[in-house]
């Protein structure tokens, strides 16, 4: 059984893991080690906590079988948890620790103690921000109670695993190294939006609204810049640059979104802006025209500005040309006023 000796190696241990340059799940397997030593355990649980779904996705499920396993990701665990006021602060249970008889929880009744558990320690995993990112279970089939020492040492670490699986945490890092990033948002699969750890929030970047809507429908690329009216900002421009999210890093987010500077528009006015952003969707001259409700003699005569300006031959490959650089307003954006104004564009 443990001994309060190891603590500080142990420790040092799993904080190593927690910085190293891997990912969340090699990162999770590699705790199994130190974990075992805190309690020999024979069942273990760490779980990333996903909000949209009510549910939780597994980094490590051992010890159990496929329809324990199942459960354990369902929305009843997240119940328990909440019941067991697990969600609000952080605090390490045991069984014996429960408010609640064992027998009286689903999660016991009907899974742990038929599989043969009897006992263990869990704890909900909180980073330094606040956030619930998960939940740590590790479980015995012994009956004896597991010493508060190993209570008192799991949550001492539990700051340390909460960094370690945070999904946010390579987010936050991508986020940042978008040049003059000055703020930035997650973009969820529902098409919500929350903060990124260490960035503000920006009011284009709201929820429900028009250019979240437009990134939505332009985050399936690994990365893609647009343009974004704003009469207060340098140029009259923000810049959106949409990082998507690699599927196996989060469940829950779709991309990364932030903020910054327009930078060099290569002399482009707002209307031809508007225009490779329907020429990039591949709309003719004529459609283009009634979108925009002016001639099409007009366009064709931005068409040729713009050609002369990218320096290309031909309509493509100005519409490469610009969409490579985020020159452009993408098309749902071609109409809306711009933020802080009353008047059209």
């Amino acid at each position: 059984m443990y001994r309060g000796m190891d603590a500080l190696p142990i420790a040092l241990e799993v904080a190593q893991i927690a910085t190293a340059p891997a990912s969340t799940a090699e990162r999770a397997v590699a705790l199994l080690d130190p974990l075992h030593r805190v309690l020999p355990f024979d069942g273990v649980w760490l779980a990333l906590r996903e909000e949209e779904r009510r549910g939780h996705r597994s980094l490590i499920s051992r010890g159990w079988d496929r329809r324990v396993a199942s459960f354990l990701d369902g929305p009843t665990v997240v119940d328990e948890i909440e019941q067991l006021d697990m969600d609000r602060s952080t605090k390490a249970l045991r069984v014996a620790d429960l408010p609640t008889p064992p027998g009286e929880l689903l999660s016991w009744a009907e899974y742990m103690l038929p599989a043969g558990f009897h006992e263990g320690v869990g704890v909900s995993l909180f980073t330094r921000d606040g956030r619930c990112v998960g939940f740590l279970g590790m479980l015995t089939e012994d009956r004896a109670t597991p010493p508060d020492d190993v209570r008192d040492l799991l949550l001492s670490l539990a700051p340390i695993l909460s960094y370690t699986i945070d999904p946010l945490r390579s987010l936050a890092a991508a986020a940042r190294l978008v040049h003059d990033a000055t703020a930035g948002v997650l973009l969820t699969r529902s098409g919500d939006v929350v903060p990124v750890p260490g960035l503000p929030g920006h009011e284009v970047l709201q929820s429900g609204s028009p250019v979240v809507m437009a990134a939505t429908m332009l985050s399936e690329g690994v990365h893609t810049s647009f343009l974004v009216p704003y009469p207060v900002a340098a140029h009259g421009y923000l810049r959106i640059t949409i990082l998507a999210v690699p599927a196996d890093a989060s469940h829950s987010f779709t991309a990364v979104l932030t903020v910054s500077a327009s930078g060099d528009l290569n002399g482009l006015t707002r209307r031809e802006l508007e225009i490779l952003g329907l020429m990039i969707d591949g709309w003719p001259n004529g459609r283009i025209a009634r979108s925009l409700l002016i001639a099409e003699r007009t366009v064709a005569s931005h068409v040729e500005h713009i050609l002369a300006k990218l320096k290309a031959r031909s309509r493509a490959l100005a519409a490469v040309r610009a969409q490579r650089n985020g020159w452009y307003i993408p098309g749902p954006l071609a109409k809306i006023p711009d933020p802080g104004s009353d008047s059209p564009p």
